[in-house]
């Protein structure tokens, strides 16, 4: 049994497929279309679906559309009590937005406009798709047989957490912007039963909270909360009480978000590139900490209602990485997991798991047969791929003997690569499949690195560890595959690291055993026979406003546009001095 799980709403389009229980492939459309986060401007095809995704899943199985049994779309408009009675068949788009005044400020007034292209995208996948992909899509003439089926939104995040995690049974809590309507789920999954406890409606939203003070401190929303998440390092608790005074928890799993009224509260929002003020890090700061404080509050409730000792965790909220270890850190779980596509990409693979799962259990199978171990879902390209694009562009290449040695040598002396290797990460974090590598040990390196991809003086970059030395280094070094969680650098080895530590300490880690990718273990192991460090910088590879790279085509045209010094791209190694072997 094939299941395609599909996400096309707000943003982070994506697509994953399973089969029989275990995911086949899982991919975002930004890596294709270059279009970062996949977000269009309405009313352009704002909701389109992620047809390349989609392909590339099809065709990462073998199979083509006609072959599928089951498309989970992660969101439900029958949820909306604006829909349309006759929601699920074919209804007349309208030509313009609503002209209705809006009373909620979370509306659109493109909402017809929305809940109407999400009625027809079952139609939209069969008869949509752009010309280059219908081969695929018509299947040699082959009529697609799939069931359609909306899956609640935060079910998607839910399931994305609760049959991905390495628990067979977990509390769930997930957090985002919205949903249909709702912002925050709490809930169980015992004995291969889930049973939600609480939730949270609009307008209380921490999301779109923290969405909107993203807004006023002048970068993107629904993209760069995780600038604003950097920026909190920087700053004082000058602010707290006013956040308090916007989030309240109610005692019950619930909490209430006023209006923010930045601009009454704090004065003239900044302006997008213009200068950082203390005021801006300290409302950064502040927010921080009431946001931690609320999700402690949250977490605490769930594990009185539950009894169980882990926690999953899954939404875009769940991306805030201090937040997390905080959770870790400070609240009642003895195990916290997060899985790496918390946005709203992961929902794709949350509404194929979901309804893979309860299928199967209608027939009588309730078994688990795949956790999320490890995010490599994307594409890969064989060393015969690449090299005859290397070869086709005369990039001055050569044929590497011992890839991790070699590698090794490189980032000794300082140099910065491009890293492309295996199968893409799914996820907005890049974890040794598509990334830039550098040593920790100069001191300069963060910045060099931020001039490099035209990022922000203030941001950090992070380091990736041998699993078996991760408490060596970093204190309480546990496991953490997924760059989800800061630990503090042991202050014994911080001038030996000092690129990822952090202004205020912390550093946000990734652990990695060989199981996981064998190969860039062994370069990480191979820089710590040379240095006596097992650790490397990694920052994902690509360039300011660009996704990811995602084919060896969009490796070589990152490489070439940017100031990196070598491309290690399969087996092949290229310099910028053009050296040909």
């Amino acid at each position: 049994m094939y299941t395609l799980g599909i996400n096309a709403v707000y943003h982070d389009s994506a697509a994953a497929l399973i089969k029989d229980g275990t995911v086949v492939a899982a991919a975002e459309d930004e890596r294709f279309t270059h279009i970062k986060h996949a977000k269009r401007p309405v009313p352009f095809s704002t909701w389109q679906l992620p047809f390349d995704a989609i392909d590339y899943c099809l065709k990462e199985a073998g199979i083509e559309l006609a072959d599928v049994d089951h498309v989970a779309y992660s969101y439900d408009p029958k949820l909306l009590s604006s829909m349309p009675s006759h929601v699920g068949t074919t209804i007349e788009l309208p030509l313009e937005p609503g002209v209705k005044p809006l009373t909620n400020p979370s509306e659109s007034p493109w909402d017809p406009l929305f809940l109407s292209y999400i009625v027809n995208a079952r139609a939209q996948l069969v008869d949509g798709a752009p010309h280059h992909l219908m081969k695929r899509f018509r299947s040699g003439g082959r009529k697609p047989r799939f069931e359609w089926h909306y899956v609640d939104h935060h079910l998607s995040h839910e399931a994305s957490a609760f049959l991905a995690a390495p628990f067979s049974n977990t509390s769930v809590l997930t957090m985002d912007g919205r949903g249909e309507g709702v912002t925050t789920s709490l809930g169980k999954f015992v004995n291969g039963e889930y049973t939600r406890l609480r939730q949270v409606e609009l307008p209380h939203s921490l999301g779109l909270l923290y969405e909107t003070v993203t807004s006023y401190l002048g970068f993107l929303h629904s993209s760069d909360e995780y600038k604003v998440m950097a920026l909190a390092s920087y700053g004082r608790p000058e602010h707290v009480d006013v956040f308090r005074q916007i989030v309240k928890y109610r005692q019950d799993g619930t909490y209430t978000v006023d209006a923010p009224r930045l601009v009454e509260r704090f004065g003239p929002p900044r302006e997008r590139g213009g200068l950082l003020a203390q005021r801006h890090f300290d409302i950064a700061h502040s927010l921080q900490v009431v946001l931690e404080e609320t999700v402690l509050k949250l977490a605490g409730w769930l594990h009185e209602q539950t009894g169980l000792s882990t926690l999953s965790m899954a939404g875009g909220v769940a991306l805030n990485c201090v937040m997390n270890s905080r959770v870790r850190d400070r609240g009642p779980f003895s195990d916290v997991w997060v899985q790496p596509a918390s946005g709203d990409a992961g929902t794709a693979l949350g509404a194929a798991l979901w309804t893979d799962y309860r299928k199967r259990a209608e027939a009588g199978d309730r078994s688990r047969k795949w956790q999320m171990d490890n995010a490599y879902l994307g594409p890969a390209f064989a060393d015969e791929e690449i090299e005859r694009l290397l070869k086709w562009t005369k990039a001055p290449y050569r044929r590497m003997r011992d890839v991790a040695a070699e590698t090794a040598d490189i980032l000794a002396q300082n140099k910065v690569i491009g890293w492309y290797q295996g199968r893409t990460e799914f996820g907005p974090r890049a974890l040794g499949a598509r990334s830039i590598l550098a040593s920790p040990v100069d001191p300069s390196m963060q910045a060099k690195l931020n001039e490099i991809k035209d990022r922000e003086d203030f941001r950090p970059v992070a380091p990736v560890v041998m699993e078996e030395y991760a408490n060596e280094w970093f204190v309480d070094g546990g496991v953490a595959p997924f760059m989800l969680f800061v630990f503090d650098v042991r202050p014994a080895k911080e001038t030996q690291i000092p690129a990822v530590r952090h202004v205020d300490g912390t550093a946000r880690v990734q652990t990695v055993n060989r199981q996981q990718h064998a190969l860039y273990y062994d370069l990480i192991d191979a820089f710590r026979k040379r240095t006596g460090v097992p650790v490397l910088v990694n920052t994902s590879f690509n360039t300011r406003g660009e996704p990811m790279v995602n084919s060896p085509r969009d490796a070589l045209e990152s490489f070439w546009t940017s100031p990196l010094d070598a491309l290690v791209i399969g087996s092949f190694l290229i310099e910028k001095n053009g050296v040909r072997a």
